[in-house]
């Protein structure tokens, strides 16, 4: 006799509508924690008498700062996506291309930057180029001069932090694009007469325009975001940081003003990008073997290469070795010296002993796990129903997953206050402004892309037809899900769970704007510690930092084989 609960199930699930049932959730959490505190924000700028008249001061004429502010962060976006595209195809064209004296070294310090978090990497470079860093004081006092001879500071002192910390995009992009390359192709090009040049722009530069298109609006993005660079080196007209002086000077409406027209601008990047990266204009239909390095016989051109190689390792060294150096000095110490005088180990050991220390790693450890889980399980659903699942709106999922990256921290901070400093349903008719669910909350819709993304491309790799053998010997799908698809996907998925983790550990934009007293994560904490003057403690906390992130970068890349940071 049929049960006639199973004859309803049966046809509930075989019902062209059964999908959408499935995926409501995801769309649900995405409307939830991305589109409707984007919608409060946007609500929020429109406030008062005249609807329009927030928008109308951030326009006019009479008071620039908000222009001006505008045109600084498109002006230093610009530059350094053009900084970063020198630093990093060259680098990347020079150690795929070339064998030379120093290469090996080189190719593994090329990556020390992305173990850099954003607040630690520039207060690195502050304490070595800085007005009072150690190399301008250094040269000062060797040479006798009254005065420092150089600086950074200022919009360029911005651009070449960017610099730093973001060629790696183009890099990786591009050295994955050159290890693709056909040398046949170049070879048949020199063969019919063309030079150097003309190879290059003909034959090279096009198979490397996809990747570096890519990465140019990457980092432009980025670059559009960035907040802890124009803190530290004193650039207050960039967009995030009138932002955040709006919102700490209680002018939540035009801090909401500002917010929706950074997103406006970083969302149409993001969907500019996501359109470019589907495009194959430039394919490699060849089937030639993949390039050779060439050996640098010259021997000039050897010595030249061994002098470069050896300022290349300084430069790329030279911020985590100044930070371990000043970790170790006593809080207090350091004024007008060129180096610490005093130095101890009393910082290091409070970080594990002393209450007070510990409690914002402790904190951060927490809410990166509750954040981190969450992010688990969104990415993970949310990567199989992309990948193996059939429906209409697949582009909107993704592009509404992707958003919360493209979004400066700061706008997702004032996203967030926005739309949970009151009671609603989405914060289940709680206030969480104040609470501890606020900033797992933000760590959360921050890294949605990362786990997601590695899932993904697991996913893509794994061959469907092992479910359909799993299925068809009488396995139900969450047995097959369960026993099959997470084991062989369980890579990817570790790879971004532990890049999610530490991302989290390391975030600062958002968390400063929303922290609490009681929950003060790290990022936090070693910001307070630089103001107060215990520059040891703050590098202490920072490369505790970077040990953490260089632990999973290697743990990442080994399980991802080498295509972590080329996925993400």
């Amino acid at each position: 006799m049929n049960n006639p609960f199973e004859s309803k199930w049966s046809r509930l699930t075989q019902s062209p509508y059964f999908i959408y049932l499935l995926i409501s959730p995801l769309f649900l959490i995405l409307f939830a924690y991305v589109v409707y505190p984007f919608y409060q924000t946007f609500l929020q700028s429109f406030n008062g008498e005249d609807t329009l008249l927030n928008y109308k001061k951030f326009f006019s004429l009479a008071s620039p700062a908000n222009l001006e502010a505008l045109w600084n962060s498109v002006y230093i976006s610009v530059f350094s996506v053009i900084t970063c595209a020198i630093v990093g195809v060259t680098m990347a064209f020079l150690l795929e291309r070339y064998e030379f004296p120093g290469r090996r070294l080189l190719s593994v310090l090329v990556l020390v930057p992305m173990a850099l978090p954003p607040l630690v990497g520039v207060l690195s470079f502050t304490f070595l180029y800085g007005e009072s860093g150690i190399i301008p004081r250094g040269i000062q006092a060797l040479f006798h001069l009254d005065k420092v001879p150089f600086a950074l500071k200022g919009i360029w002192g911005v651009i070449v932090v960017h610099t730093f910390t973001m060629y790696t995009y183009f890099y990786l992009t591009a050295s994955a694009a050159i290890k693709g390359f056909d040398p046949s192709l170049e070879e048949a090009a020199t063969s019919l007469g063309a030079g150097r040049i003309r190879v290059w722009l003909k034959i090279i530069l096009p198979m490397l325009t996809p990747s570096m298109v890519a990465a140019s609006l990457l980092v432009f993005m980025v670059s559009m975001a960035s907040y802890t660079a124009p803190l530290m080196f004193g650039v207050d007209r960039t967009m995030t940081m009138q932002i955040y002086l709006a919102r700490t000077n209680g002018n939540l409406e035009m801090a909401a003003t500002q917010s929706t027209i950074l997103s406006i601008v970083s969302i149409t990047f993001l969907i500019l990008m996501r359109w470019y990266q589907n495009r194959r204009n430039y394919q490699n239909l060849s089937k030639g073997i993949s390039v050779h390095r060439s050996e640098v016989s010259s021997k000039p051109l050897k010595m030249l290469a061994v002098i470069g190689s050896f300022i290349g390792t300084l430069v790329l060294i030279l911020p985590i070795l100044v930070l371990v150096l000043i970790s170790f000095s006593v809080d207090g110490s350091w004024t007008v010296q060129v180096l610490p005088p005093k130095y101890t180990f009393d910082h290091y050991i409070a970080l594990f002993t002393d209450e007070r220390t510990w409690r914002p790693i402790w904190n951060s450890i927490q809410m990166s796990f509750v954040a981190t889980i969450g992010n688990i399980l969104f990415g993970v659903a949310a990567a199989y129903a992309m990948v193996r699942l059939q429906f209409k709106g697949k582009t909107l999922l993704d592009i509404l997953i992707m958003v919360p990256w493209a979004l400066p921290g700061t706008v997702v901070a004032v996203n967030i206050i926005a739309a949970f400093s009151t009671e609603n349903i989405f914060a289940f008719n709680q206030v969480l402004i104040g609470t501890f669910w606020i900033l797992p909350l933000a760590y959360f819709i921050r890294h949605l892309p990362l786990v997601f993304r590695s899932t993904s491309a697991s996913l893509m790799q794994l061959d469907q037809s092992i479910e359909e053998a799993a299925r068809s010997l009488g396995a139900t799908w969450w047995y097959t899900f369960r026993r099959v698809v997470l084991p062989l996907t369980f890579t990817g998925v570790l790879a971004g769970t532990l890049l999610a983790f530490v991302q989290s550990i390391g975030e600062f934009v958002a968390s400063i704007l929303i922290y609490s007293t009681s929950t003060i994560p790290l990022s936090v904490a070693i910001f307070q510690k630089l103001y107060a003057f215990d520059f040891g403690t703050a590098c202490a906390y920072g490369v505790l930092q970077i040990v953490l992130i260089l632990i999973v970068l290697v743990i990442s890349e080994k399980l991802s084989k080498g295509s972590a940071g080329t996925a993400l």
